[in-house]
């Protein structure tokens, strides 16, 4: 070993930062490692649409059995909530990798909206929310602390909001995979949880993932 390299030298030299090229290498990698991530974000959820709450057109037939159709109203409510919770943010996010996020969530609850309505419609039932208990996530004054959240804010307390609605989304999903239900509408669930906790995931590597209380 070269004598100049030895001592406090060397570990200077071990951790010396990555050069510029590397460093933008390595974000290079990140984007598209994270970009990977969405995309199968999108396939997990069946995701189509823009964010409005047209229904699916192709929804196949289902018999709800057993508490099939308070589950999916549920859930309706709850993707009704998290629509409304990006069209608060809408032009407002700063980070890309968020923005990337929020649209590929908006397409994949569009989708699931259309086809829980049609479902739900289908079996004579409501096909709008209504009322559900969103306190811990998402509520009105979560809400409001969205659309007054400034710039250098708003993308933390989304990623706050938007990770615990979406935690509970999973675990309601969950909850009704213990419970029975028409194969169909099992399976939707599982989609459902695995989705909801690949966006929780997501969300914890972003900036926002330093929460704001």
């Amino acid at each position: 070993m070269d004598p100049g390299l030895t001592g406090s030298g060397a570990a200077r030299t071990q951790s010396a930062p990555h050069p510029p090229t590397v460093d933008r290498r390595l974000g290079m990698a990140r984007r598209l490692a994270y970009t990977l991530l969405v995309v199968l974000l999108l396939v997990a959820g069946c995701a189509g649409g823009d964010g409005d709450t047209a229904p699916a057109p192709a929804a196949t037939p289902v018999s709800l059995q057993g508490v099939d159709a308070p589950f999916l109203e549920a859930l309706v409510a709850h993707s009704e909530r998290t629509l409304e919770m990006t069209r608060a943010v809408r032009g407002r996010l700063t980070d890309s990798h968020l923005r990337t996020l929020v649209a590929a969530v908006e397409a994949t609850e569009t989708d699931e909206l259309g086809t829980m309505r049609v479902w739900l419609r289908d079996a004579g039932r409501p096909t709008t929310g209504g009322r559900h208990d969103h306190t811990g996530h998402a509520d009105a004054d979560d809400l409001e602390r969205l659309r007054r959240a400034g710039p250098a804010e708003v993308d933390q307390v989304l990623g706050t909001v938007l990770s615990a609605h979406q935690a509970a989304a999973a675990d309601l999903a969950r909850a009704h995979l213990r419970v029975g239900g028409s194969a169909a509408v099992r399976e939707f669930a599982e989609r459902v949880a695995r989705s909801r906790d690949a966006q929780v995931e997501l969300l914890a590597t972003l900036p926002a993932g330093d929460r704001v209380r």
